[in-house]
């Protein structure tokens, strides 16, 4: 006989609200909600006190593998995920090498299903001369093409490099929408930059709005659905309110959470691609969560270590760890009264399920894979640098007291994070996709 877990007692956030009740699982996924007494359990889980969520899908991360593991691997990643709450995870292609055809999509995906905690997907990479593999591309979430900073052969600049994929591609398209001619003028102009302030100056609000509009307006005019990563600036949530039934956005911790007179205390550790912008925007990206304009919530998680980000600018590398620590950010935003915790779950669970047709997950409901958060909202606790499991081995949040920690995870209805120990025996699954359902607004 199948395996039955029974939660009893937690706050569950659903769909339609918060429900204080029983969970049954069975075979890896939820069988029932409020299951009569009768019903056989092999495991009782006490939650009473607690709030179960679905599983955060971070739908941006950087594990390096291939290529670039002195900073991080599958495994480490994904036992960072598995602490920090993360039960499925969408990585981006700018390995070594690259992730642009379909046999190193595969590859990647072999790779994950013998060293992933948690459960994994991958996007192929576009570049200028690519579209035929990512016409034949189907276990993946969709294309991701960098218009502007990029590694490898993966910039896509040239438009008609980019009219060709929005209009011969059907899978859904993301985008890192930094205009290069801009960036590269006020570079000139700055004469490459001599401290870390000078990165808010060369990839500025009008390299992100100029980059964001002309991916917009290719989405409009081949009709073809597009996720805006990682908005920045207060311009762009404007923007993207004009969603017309194709177009989705997200928003970073770092994002939500820096500004850049926060340069000043952490220099380099909080420099990024887009850069940190100012406390206006950073309001502005608050307002647009809640108003729906903006749907998502995904980290853009991007170690190096410590030596790499001392560096001094602009020889430092962008980008900075945070599956780790994203969903206590924003349970802890939650209990200092930014968000509900209704609403951290529809933009870090619901949401990107729903915008990458992502099947069995997002959701606490009878059919749904048992991918679940037991959270502890009035758990205090500081992040250390010597705590973190990501390879990097630190955090730019590293002295912050936060409230509100997940507390026990589960992966297709295992646990995998309990009493402060990750089981790095288990391994994930492939994350399935239905790209028939039409994304968010569908």
């Amino acid at each position: 006989m199948t395996k039955r877990t029974k939660i009893v007692g937690a706050e569950c956030v659903l769909p339609s609200g918060l429900w204080k009740g029983d969970v049954l699982i069975e075979g890896g996924r939820i069988l029932d909600l409020d299951p009569p007494e009768s019903a056989r359990a092999d495991e009782v889980i006490q939650a009473a006190g607690l709030h179960l969520i679905p599983g955060v899908i971070d739908d941006q991360v950087h594990f390096r593998e291939p290529g670039l593991t002195h900073k991080e691997d599958l495994a480490t990643a994904s036992a960072a995920c598995a602490k920090g709450g993360v039960t499925t995870f969408f990585e981006m292609p700018n390995t070594k090498p690259t992730t642009t055809t379909v046999e190193r999509l595969h590859e990647k995906l072999a790779l994950a299903a013998t060293k992933s905690v948690v459960n994994y997907a991958f996007y192929i990479g576009a570049t200028p001369t690519n579209v035929e593999e990512l016409k034949s591309a189907r276990r993946t979430p969709g294309i991701k093409i960098f218009i502007g900073s990029s590694t490898g052969d993966l910039l896509v600049d040239e438009q008609a490099a980019l009219e060709q994929i929005f209009a011969e591609t059907t899978l859904p398209i993301c985008a890192h929408c930094e205009d290069e001619a801009t960036v590269r003028a006020n570079s000139a102009r700055l004469n490459g930059g001599s401290k870390v302030q000078d990165h808010s100056q060369i990839r500025d609000h009008k390299a992100a709005e100029i980059a964001t509009r002309r991916a917009l307006d290719l989405a409009y005019r081949h009709k073809h659905r597009f996720h805006v990563l990682h908005v920045s600036t207060a311009i762009e949530t404007e923007i993207v309110a004009d969603h017309r039934g194709l177009i989705t956005a997200e928003a970073c911790p770092h994002h939500l959470f820096f500004n850049v007179d926060d340069y000043d205390r952490l220099g380099t550790l909080i420099q990024m691609n887009p850069s940190i912008k100012t406390q206006d925007d950073v309001t502005a990206l608050w307002k647009a969560l809640r108003d729906g304009r903006i749907q998502v919530i995904a980290t853009d998680h991007a170690p190096h270590t410590l030596e790499e980000k001392r560096q001094p600018y602009p020889k430092s590398p962008s980008g900075l760890p945070a599956v780790e620590n994203s969903l206590a950010l924003m349970l802890d935003a939650s209990h200092r009264g930014f968000c509900t915790i209704e609403e951290v779950v529809s933009w870090m669970c619901d949401a990107p399920a729903r915008v990458w047709d992502l099947v069995g997950k997002g959701r606490i409901e009878p059919g749904y894979d048992a991918d679940l958060v037991l959270v502890d909202l009035k758990k205090s606790q500081t992040i250390r640098n010597e705590d973190q499991l990501t390879k990097c081995g630190w955090s730019p949040w590293a002295g912050t007291t936060l409230t509100g920690w997940p507390v026990t995870t589960m992966v297709g209805g295992e646990i995998v994070f309990a009493e402060g120990k990750v089981d790095t025996s288990h391994r994930g699954t492939e994350a399935i996709f239905d790209h028939s359902r039409g994304g968010y607004w569908g």
